[in-house]
C-alpha cells in the first residue's frame, strides 16, 4: 500500500485494505504466470489420508522436493554434509488449501523466487491438479529429472488455478558451525532466474 494512502486511512480503514491487498496476492499466486519453474509431482498410495486425498502435511514434502530439486539441477547444491560448504535450513513454511489432489494423480509443482538476500532465499510455491481427463498428462524422465519452465507446452495438461500455494524461507549456512553464510555469485544467478515480477 502507498504510505500516504496509509496515513490518510483510519486503522480500521488500514486493516480492510491490508486485508484487501492480501486477498489479491493470494489471487496472483493461485495462477501459473506467478511462477518460473516447474517438477510434475508422483503423488503415492501412502499420501491419500483415510478422507481420500492428499493429506495436509504431504504437500510440505511436495514443496520440499520442487525447491531442492532446483537448487541440486540449476544451482549446483551440493547435499552432502561432508562435501557442501553451506546447507540450507528452512525455517519458515506456510500453505494455503484451495481444493486437494489425490493419488494417482500427477500435478505439477511450481516455484517462483521472491527475495535473494545475502544467506536467505524467500520462495513462492503452488501446485496444479492435472486437467480433468480420461487420460493422466504424459510425464517422462527428463521433466521429472529437469522439470521445465514457463512457457513450455506441457503445462496445458494442468490447471489454470492452484489447488495449494505456500511459502517458503531457507537461511543457508555452514555446515559446521551453523552460522548463516553467503550464497556464492553462480548459486546466486540460478535463484535469480525465478525471480518473480514485481505485481503490477
Amino acid at each position: 500500500m502507498t504510505p500516504w494512502v496509509s496515513r490518510l486511512l483510519p486503522r480500521n480503514g488500514r486493516s480492510l485494505a491490508m486485508a484487501s491487498e492480501n486477498q489479491r496476492a493470494e489471487v496472483r499466486h493461485r495462477h501459473q504466470e506467478a511462477y518460473r519453474y516447474f517438477l510434475p509431482i508422483q503423488t503415492r498410495w501412502q499420501d491419500n489420508d483415510q478422507y481420500g486425498h492428499v493429506n495436509n502435511v504431504v504437500y510440505y514434502s511436495y514443496f520440499d522436493t520442487i525447491i531442492n530439486q532446483y537448487l541440486i539441477r540449476y544451482c549446483g547444491l551440493k547435499t552432502g554434509l561432508l562435501t557442501s560448504p553451506m546447507v540450507g535450513f528452512m525455517v519458515t513454511n506456510q500453505c494455503t488449501f484451495h481444493t486437494p489432489v489425490s493419488f494417482p494423480q500427477i500435478p505439477v509443482a511450481a516455484l517462483a523466487v521472491e527475495k535473494v538476500g545475502r544467506s536467505s532465499v524467500h520462495y513462492r510455491l503452488a501446485l496444479f491438479p492435472p486437467k480433468p481427463s480420461k487420460e493422466t498428462p504424459s510425464v517422462n524422465h527428463w521433466d521429472l529429472s529437469d522439470g521445465f519452465f514457463l512457457g513450455h507446452s506441457k503445462l496445458a495438461h494442468f490447471a489454470s488455478l492452484a489447488c495449494t500455494t505456500g511459502s517458503s524461507v531457507h537461511v543457508f549456512v555452514n555446515p559446521a558451525t551453523s552460522k548463516p553464510v553467503g550464497l556464492p555469485e553462480d548459486f546466486r544467478r540460478g535463484l535469480l532466474r525465478l525471480l518473480s515480477p514485481a505485481p503490477g
